[in-house]
């Protein structure tokens, strides 16, 4: 009980301070900061979902039993480049996909109505045309959408669609990292939680503002690891729409040109 009511006061006490959403322009502080140090310009976050092993919860049958055999919840989260946490979800069903608790998340509603608050359209930098969107990036689990880039399926890939899935990688890495931080620094992320259900959802959302709070207190200029015991999801096949296909053919044209070209990346790939 008493790390139920401490789980839940912490979450109280700091998730209006340090995970409260963005508004239209800390929006374009984040995408500035993506730019600085992924090179991936309108971009407002890297998303994805990760397993948190628990034990099973009572009369549960198998909703919590994942595809890598072991009972789990699932942390939805949204990181700016900073390794900070700027949304999360906790506490869907261990054998749910990404895109299917995306899909049913706050975050995920408020992008399809198009209520986040978005910046208005604006051109990428050294072009004056066209408007682009701001964007998520994630990985093959998503679905492609106007404000949501996944990475063009592996198979046949023209050299510019490599590189276009090389950029967007760098971007998206940030929430693994954040992963690997929340994880290495809360320990008992890498064992599995022998809690009752809703505490154990209250300790990872505890955990969650708690690496927000250090990250703004001590700063992000250290060396963060990239290893966790967080697993992904398992990808699945997940269609995009037109308006997220011919935002993302933008994106690649762009990456190959004067202005969006890094010197290294042909390399990279």
């Amino acid at each position: 009980m008493i790390i139920r009511e401490t789980c839940v006061a912490i979450w109280d006490a700091l998730h209006a301070a340090v995970m409260a959403q963005p508004h239209k322009e800390q929006w374009k502080e984040i995408a500035d900061v993506f730019q600085q140090t992924c090179q991936f310009p309108n971009c407002a976050g890297a998303i994805d979902g990760k397993h948190i092993r628990i034990k099973k919860p009572v009369r549960s049958g198998s909703q919590y039993y994942n595809y890598k055999k072991y009972f789990s919840f699932v942390l939805f989260a949204m990181c700016d480049a900073n390794y900070s946490f700027r949304y999360i979800d906790v506490g869907s069903y261990g054998s749910r996909s990404d895109s299917a608790v995306f899909a049913h998340s706050d975050f995920g509603k408020m992008l399809q109505d198009k209520a986040l608050d978005l910046p208005e359209h604006t051109a990428l930098p050294g072009t004056t045309s066209p408007a682009m969107p701001f964007v998520f990036v994630g990985d093959e689990a998503f679905a492609l959408g106007e404000n949501l880039m996944r990475p063009y399926s592996s198979r046949g890939l023209s050299l510019a669609r490599r590189v276009f899935n090389y950029r967007l990688t760098r971007a998206r890495r940030v929430v693994e990292c954040a992963f690997g931080i929340l994880a290495n620094k809360w320990r008992f992320l890498h064992t599995p939680i022998h809690l009752k259900l809703e505490t154990a959802i209250s300790a990872v959302k505890a955990a969650c503002v708690l690496h927000n709070f250090v990250r703004a207190r001590d700063g992000y200029n250290f060396e963060d690891s990239l290893t966790h015991s967080l697993h992904s999801h398992r990808p699945s096949v997940v269609r995009g729409h037109r308006q997220g296909a011919a935002v993302r053919e933008q994106f690649t044209a762009y990456f190959m040109s004067p202005h969006g070209a890094l010197p290294w990346q042909l390399e990279a790939i």
